[in-house]
């Protein structure tokens, strides 16, 4: 059961001018297609090859780094994709805005929580909000990995994963991480983060 790199949801300027074009078409095309194709030779006659990625993730210790960098790598974009969307952003609503004003105070103690997350993860990697024995907390991975990995230092059902990775925003924004993670809130899709909410609960 090969791995395939699944389409992008919208096109590669429907986020702008926050995400430029160029960017997420590399970013799509090449990083992540990548990291499908060196999932599958990793995983090419072994065990591996039957399991879901979700079913790979948490069993990451037991396969070798090619897998858990490039199997992390697509399970992470997979969510990312479906995260951002166009007319998207603004406040979220509904189950996920009463769990975050229950677990963080406000919407804006959330963004900054994330945002402190992704700027002071170093070198690169990902923040998470992620549901953790029912309730929402915040995260941050290196490289490719991500909560659901039995290696992860924090586990939990990721929900809304923001790439700190310099391929995520180097076009547009160079080494200013802060400003590609301030205008990231402009594209978030709450509709499927609250989707992914009620399903992780």
């Amino acid at each position: 059961m090969a791995h395939t790199l699944p389409a992008l949801p919208y096109a590669f300027d429907a986020l702008e001018p926050h995400i430029d074009a160029q960017t997420m078409q590399i970013h799509h095309d090449k990083h992540h297609q990548a990291y499908v194709d060196n999932l599958n030779k990793a995983l090419a006659g072994t065990e591996g090859e039957s399991k879901t990625l979700e079913e790979l993730m948490a069993d990451i210790s037991k396969y070798p780094m090619a897998v858990r960098n490039n199997g992390g790598g697509h399970f992470n974009h997979t969510l990312f994709w479906t995260v951002l969307g166009p007319n998207a952003g603004g406040a979220p609503t509904g189950d996920i805005a009463e769990a975050i004003n229950s677990a963080f105070g406000s919407f804006d103690a959330l963004k900054e929580k994330m945002n402190t997350a992704g700027a002071t993860r170093f070198g690169s990697g990902w923040a998470w909000l992620i549901v953790k024995d029912g309730k929402l907390d915040v995260c941050s991975t290196p490289n490719q990995d991500n909560p659901l990995m039995d290696i992860a230092e924090v586990k939990g059902t990721p929900i809304l994963g923001i790439d700190v990775w310099e391929h995520a925003y180097y076009l547009k924004y160079q080494n200013k991480r802060p400003d590609y993670l301030s205008a990231i809130w402009n594209v978030i899709n709450w509709d499927e983060v609250n989707k992914r909410f009620k399903a992780a609960r």
